[in-house]
């Protein structure tokens, strides 16, 4: 019983990682690259409206529970082993280290950081400068760590499914 829970739960943290990584690169692949052929002004101040339009329940639920299940998945895993739990201990560290650290370390503050700044202000378009090549750099960590966490979580579950 515990090695079925253990491998929905590995499929769940998967399928998270994915989706979380598909919103991290739908951001440098179109948010900001529209963002860029704005006025500076207005990019900052949709930007700001982006950042706070991501704090709702459904992106937060994704977030944090992706964070949540590979550490429950890593937990089960090590519990009933059967040459998995490296795997997936490796996948969650990816994901947890990756994109929620980075996210909480990095790109929240200077998420923070713009929307203290008033848009039309010189020191909001100097800001704007270092925000997009700062923020991309870290979203870009983002997107790697939790599509190589998808993808080393499959590979446990794919390990644990040839025995």
């Amino acid at each position: 019983m515990i090695d079925k829970i253990s491998s929905i739960a590995t499929l769940v943290a998967a399928v998270g990682c994915g989706l979380v990584a598909g919103v991290m690169l739908a951001f440098s692949v179109s948010v900001l690259p529209g963002l860029a052929s704005l006025p500076v002004p207005d990019a900052i101040a949709a930007m700001q409206r982006s950042n706070a339009a991501i704090l709702n329940p459904l992106f937060l639920t994704l977030f944090v529970g992706t964070a949540l299940t590979c550490s429950l998945a890593t937990v089960l895993a090590i519990t009933t082993e059967g040459g998995r739990s490296t795997w997936v201990g490796a996948g969650a560290a990816l994901y947890v280290v990756g994109c929620f650290v980075v996210t909480v370390a990095f790109n929240v503050p200077l998420n923070d950081a713009l929307a203290a700044v008033d848009p039309a202000s010189p020191s909001g378009a100097d800001m704007w400068q270092s925000f997009t090549s700062n923020w991309t750099r870290w979203n870009t960590v983002r997107i790697i760590s939790s599509t190589a966490a998808c993808a080393v979580l499959i590979l446990g579950q794919g390990r644990s499914a040839l025995g």
